[in-house]
């Protein structure tokens, strides 16, 4: 392969089989490409929602304590690119193609041998440990993909930090029904002896599936919480929105201070450009990932974590992508990430007249999703994403108008930010577009046009 066109033919063809969790492929797959993934170092986030933030925010600060880091993210939300990075530089054309190519003939090597042909996730996997060896990367930020035990990412054999983040319902079909299952499956990430920082659930069956997990492993366990979060408030710097606070170190972590992470000082304050209530909750556990971090050994001050968390960004949550009037995405897409995305409405934009631009996967929680955003809208669009897993935009609204009775469906998502454009009036009126991350480019794409 020699252009980007024929890697995508390629990984659409390939992408065809599916999702099949277990490592057995994966396996075969990096012996064949000089099991690489053994000569670097992770920290390894698996959550239901929270994940990728929490990998931008920890990515962030590595940088800013001048290490050189890979991120490894996915789903891609504007270009297939950014699930690849290196100190924040995405990979470029020519170095995708590259890896890619390798990580396709290891494949055919494979299914001569009568293995079976690696899903998509798996070969992007492979080429991002590729990559990030090719790289020099001292440290890789790797998110898994939908679990965690069977996930491809898990082929790795230790990590400096296992992360949890907030664990509830979500990808049913795969990792079943019950929340202590799915909690089981994420928590498959910990390693033997590893050190884990997990976002403390509420559900305390979640947290004996946890803790469980971690005498298993002997691993160290620290809990973060937004709860030790004072002094929370929004400011504006530059024209950007931004929220701060101090962070508390919970009294009995505080115990064996430095073996358990603990912060050195009785408070940090903290800036953070990444919007939404929910991103305190993601900021806090970055924090801790990072303080395991620096009892690891690793040169990470406290000014780096604070520069770390300014500089962040996380495309696709709460990200602003037009002032006037405001525009805001957000990929919230399960039940849970709808009520952290509710409390934000609530707390930050009172009195304002929100619009609605809506699409979602039919596999998704769209009903309770619903349930909980719609109150807050003036008037809502439904679309259908570009995506074979979609919900018409039709039965979405029909779903919809239960909650409200301002509900229209759109043929197009360019028609949809048209008509939300036209409604927004008044300097206190933001057009909000949530649910899959599949149809926010193409929103994007629209808003640019228009």
């Amino acid at each position: 392969m020699q252009t980007e066109t024929e890697v995508e033919a390629y990984l659409q063809e390939i992408a065809q089989s599916g999702s099949i969790l277990g490592l057995e492929s994966m396996q075969g797959l990096m012996e064949e490409l000089g099991n690489v993934h053994r000569y670097l170092k992770y920290v390894h986030v698996a959550g239901t929602n929270g994940k990728g933030s929490v990998c931008a925010m920890v990515a962030s600060i590595l940088q800013q304590a001048g290490i050189r880091v890979g991120k490894y993210t996915s789903p891609a939300v504007f270009d297939r690119m950014e699930q690849y990075q290196v100190n924040g530089r995405n990979i470029t054309c020519e170095e995708f193609v590259q890896v890619i190519t390798e990580v396709k003939e290891a494949c055919k090597r494979l299914t001569v041998k009568g293995r079976r042909q690696p899903t998509v996730f798996e070969v992007e996997t492979a080429a991002a440990f590729l990559y990030f060896y090719q790289q020099k990367c001292q440290v890789v930020v790797l998110e898994t993909g939908m679990g965690g035990a069977g996930d491809a990412t898990n082929i790795i054999e230790s990590s400096l930090v296992s992360v949890l983040t907030s664990i509830s319902m979500d990808h049913m079909r795969f990792l079943g029904d019950d929340l202590q299952q799915i909690a089981r499956i994420k928590a498959g990430i910990i390693k033997e002896g590893s050190r884990v920082v997990a976002v403390k659930p509420k559900q305390a069956a979640v947290r004996r599936v946890i803790e469980e997990m971690c005498s298993q492993k002997h691993a160290l366990l620290v809990y973060s919480s937004a709860q030790e979060v004072s002094h929370l408030q929004y400011c504006q710097s530059g024209g950007e929105r931004r929220q701060s606070f101090r962070y508390h170190c919970e009294t009995d972590d505080c115990a064996n201070s430095k073996r358990e992470g603990c912060l050195q000082e009785d408070y940090m304050e903290i800036e953070l450009c990444m919007m939404g209530d929910y991103q305190i909750e993601n900021a806090v556990c970055a924090i801790q990932t990072a303080k395991s971090l620096q009892d690891l050994g690793l040169a990470i001050t406290d000014e780096a974590i604070r520069a770390g968390l300014l500089q962040a960004r996380w495309e696709g949550r709460f990200s602003q992508l037009c002032r006037s009037p405001l525009v805001v995405i957000d990929g919230a897409h399960n039940a849970d990430a709808a009520k952290k995305l509710g409390e934000t409405l609530k707390r930050g934009f009172t009195n304002w007249q929100i619009i609605y631009i809506i699409g979602v996967l039919a596999d998704k929680e769209h009903e309770e999703m619903l349930r909980i955003m719609l109150p807050l809208a003036q008037q809502v669009f439904t679309v259908t994403p570009d995506n074979p897993r979609a919900m018409d935009g039709q039965v979405l609204a029909a779903e919809a108008r239960k909650y409200h009775e301002h509900v229209s469906a759109c043929p197009t998502v360019k028609e949809a930010v048209q008509k939300a454009l036209s409604v927004a009036d008044g300097e206190r009126t933001m057009v909000l577009a949530f649910g899959s991350l599949s149809y926010l480019r193409e929103l994007r794409e629209a808003l640019k046009e228009i």
